[in-house]
């Protein structure tokens, strides 16, 4: 959160990392997308509420939230949009 995408330059304005050890398609760590948190994390542990699947990508990315916390397909797409934008996104549950 706060963070520059180092090639891109585009603002990360909520917390966006990755799950150590498990690996995606695309052969880099699986993204997540955490929602609900206004600060940045060094760590996080909660709900996987949805996957993000991009139908012209190979790169899953988990949304994460706190338990408790709740978001629908719409305002998870419309939190993601600065990188979805570039794709074409499904949330699946």
């Amino acid at each position: 959160m706060g963070s520059r995408h180092p090639r891109h330059g585009f603002l990360y304005p909520l917390n966006y990392g990755f799950v150590p050890g498990v690996m995606s398609p695309d052969g880099e760590e699986l993204d997540a997308y955490v929602l609900g948190l206004f600060e940045p994390l060094d760590e996080f542990e909660g709900r996987c509420l949805a996957v993000i699947r991009r139908s012209d990508d190979d790169d899953d990315k988990l949304v994460l939230a706190p338990e408790g916390r709740a978001f629908t397909d719409e305002q998870i797409l419309a939190l993601t949009e600065f990188q979805e934008r570039f794709f074409q996104p499904h949330v699946l549950r």
